[in-house]
């Protein structure tokens, strides 16, 4: 059962409310959503626990303009879930959570706010432990952490693990190798066409990978800035105009590798009938709906979870609890190759698409760590 706290709720907080309850009713509830508010600072803030099955609720802080609370919420409740799924399949002993802050990050992000969210964090105990997302960067850990000691992804400087967008962009490679051996029967992109949908934090890093693995490589992104990076580290990236362009440009492999939703029916159907073949991308949420799925594996698309292959970020601010090691984060998101393979094994056997093989792993690890709370430790109670 859901817990919901309200801490100095903004005025519309009874319909947000009502939006967690009908999420609760509907089977995929929470067990804690935190409603947060400062005035002074202008702070508005949501933070979601989704489990705490394997540990304490381990997910970053998207900070992003969102049209409404509402739309927040459906962001926080859905990217948490994710969370739980991907630390699962990481093998990391954490739950899943994950914060959103309402807002445009380039206009209204200042010191008070963050160290407002840090003391709501804070304010958890423990329960919940942040990190990087989507408007959030190192030098925010920073200040956050200056509020509350339940937070990574700091810089090196603050005895952190730095950007975590390295790890992740690793981990993605080793998942699109992993596919391309279970496609072609290579574990290599060469001679491949990969489309890269995004080149900011994690993009412009995989394409580095690609390049590097004699891929050729198409990319869009609508930031400017962002594609003159890519340009200039790699003059032989071909770079189109959108996603509909990059959708048709005869791709072998499409990466989606902005925010979630990427593969809804159109996109799906566009990928289907240009003939790619592999969808392997570092967004989150990438599935639109339930059931794109199955069209993909009709089509037959292979698909890489999002959720497994983006991992190598929270293996890398994981790392930085107990005091960070690149060399041991990497070997764990090296990982990623072996169990993106043992997925796609999964749903043959199973005859089932590997979105829904991922789940049932990711499932069937919190079940079992979760039953351990049954055993009685000395000193301790029950449950």
């Amino acid at each position: 059962m859901t817990d919901v706290q309200t801490v100095s709720a903004p005025h519309s907080a009874p319909g947000v409310l009502s939006r967690i309850f009908r999420t609760e009713q509907a089977g995929d509830g929470h067990e804690q959503v935190v409603l947060c508010h400062d005035r002074e600072s202008g702070l508005k803030a949501i933070i979601a626990i989704h489990s705490t099955a394997l540990g304490p609720a381990l997910g970053g802080t998207r900070f992003f303009d969102y049209a409404s609370e509402e739309e927040a919420l459906d962001d926080a409740l859905r990217l948490s879930r994710g969370m739980s799924y991907k630390n699962a399949l990481a093998g990391l002993d954490l739950g899943g959570g994950k914060a959103v802050i309402i807002g445009d990050p380039n206009k209204v992000k200042n010191e008070a706010m963050l160290r407002a969210y840090g003391r709501f964090v804070q304010s958890l105990r423990g329960r919940y432990i942040t990190a990087c997302d989507v408007g959030t960067y190192v030098q925010d850990m920073d200040v956050i952490a200056r509020e509350t000691e339940f937070v990574t992804g700091r810089s090196p400087e603050h005895g952190g693990a730095g950007d975590s967008s390295i790890l992740t962009a690793f981990g993605v490679f080793q998942g699109m190798r992993a596919s391309a051996q279970a496609r072609w029967g290579q574990p290599t992109l060469r001679g491949k066409r990969v489309g890269v949908a995004g080149v900011g934090k994690v993009g412009h890093y995989l394409v580095g990978h690609l390049v590097a693995d004699g891929a050729t490589v198409v990319v869009t992104d609508p930031f400017e800035a962002a594609v003159n990076r890519v340009r200039a580290a790699h003059p032989d990236v071909e770079v189109v105009a959108d996603t509909a362009a990059l959708l048709q440009a005869n791709l072998d492999v499409y990466a989606p590798c902005a925010l979630g939703g990427a593969l809804d029916d159109h996109t799906v159907g566009a990928l289907g009938a240009a003939g790619t073949s592999v969808v392997c991308g570092a967004a989150n949420n990438q599935l639109a709906h339930p059931g794109v799925e199955k069209d993909l594996a009709d089509r037959g698309i292979l698909y890489a979870p999002d959720y497994l292959v983006n991992s190598g970020g929270v293996i890398q601010v994981a790392d930085e609890i107990d005091g960070f090691n690149f060399e041991r984060a990497k070997n764990k998101a090296t990982k990623i190759f072996d169990t993106t393979l043992e997925i796609f094994t999964r749903a043959v056997s199973d005859g089932v698409p590997p979105a829904v093989a991922a789940d049932r792993l990711a499932e069937k690890r919190m079940r079992e760590i979760s039953a351990l709370r049954t055993i009685l430790l000395p000193g301790a109670r029950k449950g």
